[in-house]
Order: structure tokens, then C-alpha cells, then sequence
């Protein structure tokens, strides 16, 4: 798929056969959550996407992710389609180089390399900020995310299964990590 990207976070254009899409990816701003979590909840709503049931309010939200690494894929008309964010995964100063990412998209911008792109950039962001280990728990049958997450330089360390319960059935859970190739070598 051919792609055409300035430097920096600037227009990002993506080409396909049948669809041309023009978007920035710009830093999450607290203006944009409504639209941040209206996304969320499509994904939730898929039922592969997270154990979380419902959406978190803004201060919530703010509260569990780094203030590094928020971005936001947007079209020319300042539509939200995706949005990437990294979590901590511990608190210890250790795993100070250590986030989870999660990355989510607009039902109507699926499939269409947006996540991709989204992923990379938060990939080159948080290596920026000296992030040398970015993890991601997928639920196993969500294999778009996976080959995503692949795509990008993630392998599969393993499958934790039976790790938790989503509305009363036992989910299994991809764990996929990607070590830096620049920071901490």
C-alpha cells in the first residue's frame, strides 16, 4: 500500500484502489474526547477489543495513561478516526521505559491502514520520549490487531490463557512486545 508521509506528525496520505484517505496524526488534546471515547465504545462494543465494559470518563482516562504518547488520526474535517495511547505497566522507575500501547479505530475507518500508521507513529513518538519496550495484551481473536501489531516489529512472547472473564466466558489474551532498535541498545 503506498503511502506518502512528511516529516513529523503532518498530512498522512494513504492509497488504495478503492479509497484515498487524507489525515493528520496530532497529539490528543482534552477537546477531542468525546469523540476519543465514542471510539472506544464501538470497540468495546465489538467485544474483541478489551475486557472493559463500558468507557471511562475523561478524568479516569487521564489518570491511566502517560501523558506521552496520545495521538489522534484525524481527517480534513477534524473527524476523529483513531486514536493511540500508551499505559504504564508498572510503577516502579525500573519499567520507566516500558508502556503498554493501545490503539483503536472509527468503524468506518477500519481496514483501511489507519491503524497501522497510528501504531508506527506512536512507535516513533515514544522512542523520542526513551520508551525501549512497547507491549501490547490483544484478545486472541481479534486478528486484525495482531497482524497490526506485527506488522509494526511486534512478535508474540506468548498467550496467557483463561486471563480474565468478558461478559461470563474465559478470554485468552496475546501478549506481543517490540524492543526498540534504537533506545536501550
Amino acid at each position: 500500500m503506498p503511502k506518502s508521509k512528511t516529516q513529523g506528525r503532518a498530512v498522512v496520505r494513504i492509497v488504495a484502489t478503492d479509497y484515498l484517505i487524507t489525515m493528520k496524526i496530532i497529539s490528543m488534546q482534552p477537546e477531542h474526547w468525546d469523540q476519543v471515547k465514542t471510539i472506544y465504545e464501538q470497540g468495546i462494543a465489538t467485544g474483541h477489543a478489551t475486557f472493559q465494559t463500558s468507557a471511562p470518563e475523561w478524568d479516569e482516562w487521564n489518570e491511566s495513561h502517560l501523558a506521552k504518547g496520545r495521538l489522534i488520526a484525524i481527517d480534513e474535517n477534524s473527524n476523529v478516526l483513531g486514536w493511540a495511547a500508551l499505559t504504564p505497566v508498572s510503577g516502579r522507575c525500573v519499567y520507566a521505559g516500558v508502556a503498554e500501547v493501545s490503539v483503536y479505530l472509527s468503524e468506518s475507518a477500519r481496514g483501511k491502514g489507519i491503524g497501522k500508521t497510528l501504531l508506527a507513529e506512536l512507535i516513533g513518538t515514544s522512542e523520542r520520549d526513551g520508551f525501549w519496550t512497547l507491549q501490547a495484551g490483544v484478545l486472541r481473536e481479534n486478528i486484525s490487531s495482531i497482524k497490526i501489531h506485527e506488522a509494526c516489529g511486534f512478535h508474540i512472547v506468548g498467550v496467557r490463557e483463561r486471563l480474565g472473564q468478558l461478559k461470563g466466558t474465559w478470554r485468552d489474551v496475546v501478549l506481543l512486545e517490540r524492543r526498540s532498535l534504537v533506545v536501550g541498545v
